[in-house]
């Protein structure tokens, strides 16, 4: 195994920390996941290996798209079939034209409330722990941004199928259990999978890997000769020059990822560069991906 972002298939049950656990017991690489999938979720999970894990934060704002299944009449204690029902409400009226009006009021840049299970940090703390203890988990609303949403299909007035693309740091199950509250009948997921990451889909198979220029393909190029090699290494700036435009770009209409500029050398990937007063600097060293 070799450093880079390498997209893996995670199956329902597993937990994305175990995931990264067994890759870095295996390889012996410093890893971290690129975005946890619940315990019940399936699908794309990024593992980003060596030199990779800096690149954590500009995985967010790209697009993520997902398959959810939902059950109408009850909502969980942590909004997916693992909880507890803690409230149910009469389905029986639903049809697919009030579900699509009520979808329609969730898209674009809106505040969430997350799940008290998320991911989200309480005083230092992951908020499931706290809640896995018992303790009551109350969560302040988070910006987040839906790009595109629709139902796939319905069994009404049972469940549902949704097909949704947001931004990272959007909590599925927290629209689930908002649609069901606003619609009286309350809801939960029944499952979920994460089907792509930007460019990068769900793999069939074998885990696959990417690394060199082909790593965040949204951003712009710079192609570096010896001579601005040897300054972007030592610290100092270069003039802004020459960007190719990137291989892959956001569906239209979704917020610009703002991504930082690609610095290749020699056909290799040699850092991320950012802009400055003086030129373009260097963000962050990728030598070795």
């Amino acid at each position: 195994m070799r450093p880079g972002i390498h997209l893996v298939h995670k199956r329902p049950g597993e937990t994305s920390f175990s995931l990264v656990r067994a890759f870095t017991g295996s390889t012996g690489l410093r890893a971290c996941h690129g975005g946890a999938l619940d315990p019940f979720a399936e699908g794309l999970l990024l593992i980003l290996a060596g030199p990779a894990t800096r690149l954590f934060e500009l995985l967010h704002p790209v697009p993520k798209t997902y398959q959810a299944g939902i059950a109408w009449g009850a909502e969980t204690d942590n909004g997916d079939p693992l909880g507890q029902v803690v409230a149910t409400g009469d389905a029986s009226s639903l049809t697919p034209p009030k579900l699509d009006s009520a979808l329609i009021g969730h898209l674009g840049w809106r505040e969430q409330v997350p799940p008290p299970t998320s991911n989200k940090r309480v005083g230092g703390e992951r908020a499931y722990v706290r809640a896995h203890r018992g303790e009551e988990v109350v969560l302040p609303p988070s910006r987040v941004y839906l790009h595109e949403a629709r139902f796939q299909g319905h069994d009404l007035p049972r469940s549902s199928r949704l097909l949704l693309v947001a931004r990272g740091g959007y909590y599925v199950r927290a629209l689930v259990r908002d649609l069901g509250r606003e619609l009286g009948c309350r809801a939960h997921l029944t499952a979920l999978r994460r089907v792509s990451i930007g460019p990068w889909n769900d793999p069939a198979g074998e885990t696959q890997i990417v690394s060199g220029p082909a790593v965040l393909p949204w951003s712009p190029r710079r192609e570096l000769t010896d001579e601005e090699e040897r300054r972007i290494r030592g610290g100092a700036s270069i003039e802004r020059g020459h960007l190719e435009e990137p291989e892959w770009r956001c569906p239209p209409g979704f917020p610009d990822p703002e991504p930082p500029i690609r610095a290749l050398h020699r056909g290799g990937l040699q850092a991320l560069l950012r802009e400055s007063p003086e030129g373009l600097v260097r963000a962050i060293d990728l030598r070795g991906i």
